[in-house]
């Protein structure tokens, strides 16, 4: 008979890759970790693993048994759930994924008051782009993730949390400061710094503008930075400009927001949604988290119609 925990050990196999790895994170000794499973191919006639490669993989039925069993311990860890509700009990591990131009901005509204509300939960939080955070989630690493949307990816659930407009970031010496009104094409300019490959938000400026070509011929030196605070102190000392994220100004100090711009010709936005594998069991306490994050956001940032969602992908 299939037990629960064989299933667990070969869904950390195939998360990691390695029967090492796969037995500290089951917290077992690796020969007993090799026996359940070869005892489960013994049992059911078949090889889950192909032990000649490495890393070693699923072998093609393996991977199919391996993908069943993840929906099967999260149909059993709803059974949990569904008592939990009954009970009326808020309690359990989340696991948070959030992309870094979100998190220092972010997090700082909502999650303290999440944890005092419910203290049976424990949070786990790391920032991660959103490939990896997308990985995380399909690993079941993680359990939710806090990112830019569409992602268009099936295996993955979207549920909108607010809309932020994408904003500018100007130099006081450059000549969009004095400029009343900015338009798209103002800002396609070789003077635009950008984060560096892998944020979304790049990506969004990238297909917003359609300049990527102009860029870096008249910085002063070639970078791309992984923070938006580090752009922004470029900018302040190096000159040009770059684009920052609605909830970037919000605890911003005033001499600095005298730098901020809007576009007058469009209000590009960028969708924020909570995102989880569709096999998802921990319902409840995602509801709540995108609760508790409505309600830390400005009302005006929850209206999808106040502009134009730029996608990424």
């Amino acid at each position: 008979m299939i037990t629960l925990t064989q299933l667990e050990y070969i869904v950390a196999v195939d998360t990691y890759r390695h029967f090492g790895k796969a037995a500290e994170s089951c917290f077992i000794t690796q020969p007993t970790l090799s026996m359940q499973i070869k005892k489960l191919e013994e049992d059911l006639e078949i090889i889950i693993f192909d032990r000649s490669k490495q890393p070693l993989i699923p072998t093609d039925v393996g991977q199919r048994i391996v993908e069943q069993a993840r929906i099967v311990l999260k149909q059993s860890e709803e059974l949990n759930n569904i008592v939990k509700d009954h009970k009326n009990q808020v309690s359990g591990m989340l696991r948070i994924g959030i992309i870094p131009t979100l998190a220092p901005y972010l997090l700082p509204v909502f999650i303290g008051r999440y944890k005092r509300k419910y203290p049976n939960i424990y949070i786990k939080v790391v920032e991660q782009t959103t490939d990896e955070i997308v990985s995380l989630l399909n690993k079941d690493l993680i359990d939710v993730g806090i990112l830019v949307t569409p992602l268009k990816e099936e295996k993955i659930i979207e549920k909108p949390v607010f809309y932020e407009e994408m904003m500018i970031y100007v130099n006081p010496e450059s000549k969009l400061h004095k400029k009343k009104e900015i338009t798209l094409k103002d800002i396609a300019i070789p003077e635009i710094w950008l984060l560096s490959d892998g944020h979304c938000f790049r990506d969004q400026v990238v297909n917003l503008c359609s300049f990527l070509g102009t860029v870096d011929s008249q910085l002063p030196f070639h970078f791309e930075a992984g923070s938006l605070e580090t752009l922004m102190n470029i900018v302040d000392r190096e000159g040009g400009i770059t684009l920052i994220p609605e909830l970037a100004t919000l605890s911003m100090a005033e001499k600095r927001k005298e730098n901020v711009r809007s576009f007058s010709n469009l209000k590009p936005l960028r969708e924020v949604s909570l995102v989880y594998s569709r096999h998802f069991a921990k319902h409840k306490l995602i509801n709540l988290l995108w609760r508790e994050i409505k309600d830390a956001i400005p009302q005006e940032l929850q209206n999808e119609q106040r502009g134009t969602v730029v996608e990424w992908k």
